[in-house]
């Protein structure tokens, strides 16, 4: 469960590794004597080659943790709202099996390509594939109405039919099950900022850290049963979201990077496909998440 602390800490860090004042920045030179980014930090020695004009990509896998959130179903006799519903990711477990190329978007992953538009500035488009899985059972707080027969055609409610206010239900199977498990898709566009906290004597090699903020569409593939009726629903762009982020970025050499981040996002899903009926059911829900994902990249 994300709390306020978290979403504290992480900007606060952000904040000062990306908006730094330039008046405390030191100057810092390659071999040729010309010179590279300015840094907040002051490794004892500079990188020999300047990263502006350069591409990059990264692959890897990440976990997920999801704030609680409101989630509002509607449709021909039914209109309500469940309040403060808890989620969790699902991660893989990774095995050897995860190398054939026919399987490497099973697991959580997080795929970005980025081009450095200065030596320590880079612009990235990505696709974060998280996943979403609504806790069954739980028990929350219901206002709304449903009645004994809602969708059309008609499905039975049975016992759950009624008018309520901010009541107690239990979440079980046979009422609802909720997934974003193909999944709760990111496509954001990303500006990122590097600083050099370490670079060896040759200058090949260097740690960084890295600030970043994104904003970009949510692409949900989503998973339901509503009183036993429903599918896994086709791809669709259901809203939007906003996301900071911090970590550190490994360098081996010039090219190959290792990379462990935290990301911290909001999004808002205005249309959720539920029953696979979707002129007639829909959902939506506003959703926030820290994340955190580890890549293996490559600079060309």
């Amino acid at each position: 469960m994300i709390n306020r602390f978290s979403f504290f800490v992480l900007f606060t860090v952000l904040g000062r590794f990306t908006y730094a004042q330039q008046d405390t920045l030191s100057n810092r030179f390659d071999a040729m004597g010309k010179p590279l980014a300015k840094s907040i930090f002051k490794p004892k020695y500079a990188r020999t080659k300047s990263r502006k004009g350069n591409f990059f990509g990264h692959w890897g896998y990440n976990f997920s943790w999801y704030g609680k959130s409101d989630l509002h179903m509607e449709g021909p006799g039914y209109d309500f709202v469940l309040k403060d519903v808890v989620a969790h990711d699902r991660p893989t477990k990774l095995t050897w099996k995860y190398l054939d190329p026919s399987r490497l978007t099973i697991p959580q992953f997080n795929f970005h390509l980025g081009y450095f538009i200065k030596d320590n500035y880079s612009i990235s488009i990505g696709w974060d594939h998280m996943k979403y899985v609504m806790d069954v059972p739980q028990t929350v707080k219901i206002t709304g109405y449903i009645d004994p027969e809602v969708s059309i055609p008609a499905i039975s409610t049975g016992n759950r039919a009624g008018v309520y206010q901010n009541e107690d239900i239990t979440v079980t199977p046979d009422f609802l099950t909720f997934e974003h498990t193909d999944g709760f898709n990111y496509a954001s566009v990303e500006l990122e900022r590097y600083d050099d906290v370490w670079v060896s004597p040759s200058g090949t090699m260097s740690l960084n850290t890295e600030g970043g903020v994104g904003i970009g569409a949510v692409v949900p593939r989503t998973d339901v049963r509503y009183f036993g009726v429903g599918e896994n629903n086709y791809w669709n762009i259901a809203g939007y979201g906003g996301s900071l982020k911090a970590g550190l970025k490994f360098y081996f050499n010039p090219h190959l990077f290792l990379q462990g981040s935290m990301k911290a996002g909001w999004t808002n899903l205005t249309s959720i496909h539920t029953t696979g009926r979707n002129d007639v059911d829909k959902a939506n829900q506003k959703i926030t998440f820290l994340e955190n994902y580890w890549v293996i990249g490559f600079q060309f």
